[in-house]
């Protein structure tokens, strides 16, 4: 019996592994948004057990769920039963809904019930009909052949690996795919992003700070240097980082050791360290931006990330692959696109790579009429334009020429994707009542559900 545990708090989930570690039963833990790595991983599981922390919302669990194409039983554990942010979780048959546990006999209880209900299920997960080549990253080509060997080498070791490549290529990927490959795929992997957070807390956020050591630090707070231990940490865009904070990261990679932001207590770290960057770090390192003993201590081994106009071999098979998720994610029957739109998808420069393809194709498919994506679905305007052959439907929603009633479709669609299908929240900003934009969607041939005011167009299948 092999069973998933996703909890970012971590708390029940620790509870849930000792539990099931006394039935001796074996868990893994994993993150909501990066399933299909865990499954890469572990195997797909028979029991997958998720905490629903009070940020997330039962659709967003579902559609996670949907897009790691797991097909076994569910164990979702929410605040209340009767909150309507989880009354579509609550509908899938394949996932069943309890109350938080208040205590280890009652979370014991529920897992002993659970596990009886995977081992006795007919349902068992199933891979996804189109399997990811290597660890979640999609790519025949010999460049990204030449990654996958590369990712191979270095994820038996604790080296450390920073990946360079333009943005949207898919770095963080890579970073993944090196941590579930590594001995230290049980533990945590926690990523910072330096182009998130402001400098003036770039230094609580990489090593944490106690109470009263600025003005707003009403609580201790721990730094991802320690919520890494043990795991790996995978810091983006690591050529953003300040000197004075490229000084004191040098220090922690060669100590293992690092302070909280008003402590002094020296505190022990054992990570295994991924960063990322854009920028070429060599020409940082010579203009003076970037510390030269910094860049020798994490460029140990560097993975070169191609863009994607430099394996557009790989642009048929990402296409299906984004065709069939956003389908099965959307309710549409879109299964392919024209060979001579292909053809023409693979000659533009994409330059924000596969992230900019995924849009491309996400939105696409939200608006399609048929089952085939052509020019007329994928781009607008003049198609012998350069400007138009570079530049998806999004920035020409509603071409000249569109009827009335197709513009407010479209307009109408794209909303409710921009809202996460959320009808109210599609309402408010469309300026109509619930009941007219319910009434519009069931004659665009939506099934709507009027009790529940769920549009099962856009909301992935239970099934």
């Amino acid at each position: 019996m092999r069973v998933v545990i996703v909890d970012e708090s971590m708390v029940l989930g620790d509870a849930a592994r000792r539990v099931l570690s006394s039935m001796g039963v074996t868990a893994f833990a994993g993150a909501l948004h990066e399933l299909s790595l865990v499954f890469e991983a572990h195997r797909v599981p028979d029991l997958l057990i998720v905490n629903v922390t009070p940020d997330v919302t039962g659709w967003e669990v579902a559609a996670r769920v949907e897009r790691a194409g797991y097909r076994g039983r569910v164990l979702a554990f929410v605040d209340a039963l009767d909150d309507t942010k989880f009354q579509y979780l609550t509908q899938l048959p394949q996932v069943d809904c309890v109350a938080r546990p208040s205590s280890t006999a009652l979370l014991e209880q529920v897992l002993k019930q659970a596990l009886r209900g995977a081992r006795t299920s007919a349902e068992r997960a199933l891979p996804p009909p189109i399997r990811p080549a290597y660890h979640g990253i999609i790519g025949e080509s010999p460049h990204m052949a030449d990654i996958f060997a590369r990712i191979a080498k270095v994820a038996v070791g604790d080296v450390n690996v920073c990946i360079h490549g333009e943005s949207g290529t898919g770095k963080e990927l890579i970073a993944r795919a090196i941590h579930y490959a590594s001995p230290r795929r049980d533990r945590p992997l926690i990523t910072l992003d330096c182009t998130t957070i402001p400098e003036g807390l770039m230094e609580s956020h990489l090593f944490g700070h106690v109470k009263g050591a600025f003005t707003g630090a009403t609580e201790h707070r721990e730094g991802v240097f320690a919520l890494a231990h043990t795991g790996t940490l995978f810091i983006d865009e690591l050529g953003e980082l300040s000197p004075s904070l490229q000084a004191k990261l040098l220090r922690v990679i060669q100590t293992r050791e690092f302070s909280k932001v008003g402590g002094t207590k020296p505190l022990r770290t054992d990570i295994r360290l991924i960063t990322a960057t854009n920028k070429d770090l060599r020409a940082a390192v010579a203009q003076g931006t970037f510390r030269e003993d910094l860049y020798y201590r994490v460029a140990v081994f560097m993975i070169k990330v191609p863009s994607l106009r430099e394996r557009t071999e790989d642009i048929p098979r990402l296409v299906d692959h984004f065709l069939q998720r956003f389908a099965g994610l959307y309710g549409r029957r879109v299964t392919r696109v024209a060979p001579a739109t292909l053809k023409r998808m693979m000659a533009l420069p994409w330059p924000g790579n596969v992230r900019e393809l995924e849009n491309f194709l996400e939105q696409a498919v939200v608006l399609a009429e048929g089952d085939t994506l052509t020019d007329r679905d994928l781009f607008a305007g003049d198609l012998s334009s350069a400007a138009s052959a570079s530049s998806p439907l999004l920035s020409g929603l509603f071409e000249a020429g569109l009827p009335l009633s197709e513009v407010e479709r479209r307009h109408i669609l794209r909303t409710l994707h921009k809202v996460h299908g959320n009808r109210t929240e599609a309402a408010r900003l469309l300026q109509i009542s619930v009941r007219c934009l319910q009434y519009k969607l069931k004659a665009y041939g939506r099934d709507v559900d009027a009790s529940t005011g769920s549009d099962r167009g856009l909301v992935p299948s239970g099934s």
